[in-house]
């Protein structure tokens, strides 16, 4: 009996599971979708994240919150450049990986380059905002009155599609630098990058529970996100107008601030600058009696 000595073998497809709670379970319902080439070949599977998976991962969130919001801004910024750092280290694996997906190599590693940037970028705003954008308030009673720009809480952060890692970047970077804690859904078209920088993230200086990354499908989840009531915020991107309508009307129900970024200020190299900070800040008002 011959034996087959063909070179060709059966690859093993990676299977990215979720990150929640700096951890990387694999989804409770057992789903998982494909990410596949243009070409058709099968370059990975992904888990697809459920409604108990993001339930799960706003309640580590908000376990986390506490300590994260309290941190000085000069250390948020140490920790936003590690994961820059990070992120250089291993630039390659996901320029390879956006362009496996379709990308021209040219777009995909300037798409690296830039989201590399953008947290350096907002690493270096990380102690400055506030100082920026606080304000000492005229007022006519005996009071030292000032106000400060104060983190909100829990942000859902709705990446688009493309670019898929710059774009998560641009929506997360802000929210970190100004003490906030996040769960982001990333691109469902182009998941490999973004499913690589939770692994980056794991390596990184980032607090179990500050960052959650939930793969899946946002049809599925956005919803659920929306309409959770210990979420504060939702910071989303290229939605559709039925996306934004539906996000905007659930968002209601507990008065969360949603803030939708067009697709220009998502893809642009130049940075969006303050605004993505402080639109999720609360601000906070303290009135100080002065005299006798």
């Amino acid at each position: 009996m011959s034996r087959n000595t063909s070179d060709k073998r059966l690859m093993v497809a990676k299977t990215y599971k979720l990150y929640i709670g700096g951890k990387f379970p694999r989804t409770e319902s057992g789903r998982t979708f494909e990410a596949r080439s243009p070409s058709g070949e099968l370059l990975a599977n992904l888990c697809r994240a459920s409604r108990k998976d993001l339930r799960e991962a706003v309640v580590v969130a908000r376990k986390a919150f506490s300590d994260w919001s309290s941190r000085s801004g000069y250390n948020r910024g140490q920790i936003l450049y590690r994961i820059a750092e990070m992120m250089e280290g291993r630039a390659e694996q996901m320029v390879n990986e956006i362009c496996s997906q379709g990308v021209p190599a040219t777009k995909s590693r300037k798409e690296v380059e830039t989201a590399i940037e953008r947290f350096v970028h907002y690493a270096g705003w990380a102690d400055k905002y506030a100082q920026v954008h606080s304000s000492v308030n005229p007022v006519t009673s005996s009071h030292f009155n000032f106000s400060v720009p104060e983190a909100m809480g829990i942000v859902g952060i709705v990446a688009p599609n493309e670019p898929s890692i710059l774009g998560l970047s641009t929506l997360l970077a802000p929210a970190l630098a100004g003490g906030n804690v996040t769960i982001a859904l990333v691109s469902e078209t182009h998941p490999l990058a973004p499913a690589t920088f939770a692994e980056i993230l794991h390596s990184s200086d980032v607090p179990s529970g500050v960052v959650n990354i939930l793969t899946g499908f946002r049809k599925e989840l956005l919803h659920d996100l929306s309409t959770h009531m210990d979420v504060n915020a939702i910071l989303a991107a290229d939605l559709s107008p039925k996306e934004r309508k539906l996000t905007e009307e659930n968002s209601a129900l507990n008065l969360k601030r949603v803030v939708h970024l067009p697709s220009k200020a998502v893809s642009a190299t130049n940075h969006p600058g303050l605004s993505p900070i402080l639109s999720l800040q609360e601000t906070k008002t303290t009135w100080h009696p002065i005299g006798t």
